[in-house]
């Protein structure tokens, strides 16, 4: 009798085992998204503050990849909202145009600021936001791959190509400011931005299409 009674209480500790499980990853990938919200915020802030000020057309890339992050960051955050029914195929769609919309836009700015020739002025505040995303948006990244690989989120792979192709951003753009401000090269960063376009549109598509992308 205590034998039976052992073999149908099994099958309860193990579902109980795995709600336990899904329900602290759901908590992971929320505190993932809630950091990303934060520091893109400030990021996205300091940055277009920056390339204002600089007339930088790479750090107008920057934050504006630092505002479409944010974007991808409350669609995901949405998956886990009660009161809203957002499927994982709708947030993995809308990630994809996300990320073609930021193809489009680092395009723009650079293109725009080859043809009239621009020549921003050295933003150090802007080689420190930079450097800062270096060290931030890749554990970030590095995290969000993980539980979307546990998870099968394709969404929260997209946000995590994102904040990938962030610190992409952050690296090119640090060092088109820092050639900038050391040898005034001013053609050097807006030349730099169009080297990520391939990476984007690529799993940009990928994504928008419903296909996992390379960082699952």
């Amino acid at each position: 009798m205590e034998n039976i009674l052992q073999i149908h209480k099994e099958p309860v500790l193990h579902g109980d085992e795995s709600c336990s499980e899904h329900r602290n990853m759901s908590r992971h990938i929320v505190h993932l998204q809630l950091i990303t919200l934060v520091w893109m915020l400030i990021e996205c802030g300091i940055a277009l503050i920056s390339a204002w000020r600089a007339h930088s057309p790479v750090l107008l890339a920057f934050g504006s990849d630092s505002c479409v992050e944010l974007l991808s960051a409350i669609v995901v955050l949405l998956q886990f909202a009660p009161s809203v029914t957002l499927s994982a195929a709708r947030a993995s769609r809308l990630a994809g145009i996300l990320l073609l919309f930021l193809a489009g836009l680092v395009v723009f700015t650079s293109v725009a600021a080859l043809l009239l020739q621009v020549e921003p002025d050295a933003s150090w505040i802007g080689i420190g936001v930079t450097v800062a995303a270096l060290l931030i948006m890749p554990l970030l990244s590095k995290a969000k791959r993980k539980a979307a690989h546990q998870t099968g989120n394709r969404a929260l792979a997209a946000d995590a190509v994102q904040s990938a192709t962030c610190a992409y951003l952050a690296a090119i753009t640090l060092g088109g400011l820092a050639v900038n401000a050391v040898f005034h090269i001013h053609w050097v960063d807006p030349v730099a931005a169009l080297a990520a376009i391939p990476i984007i549109c690529v799993e940009g598509v990928k994504t928008l299409r419903g296909a996992p992308c390379s960082c699952c």
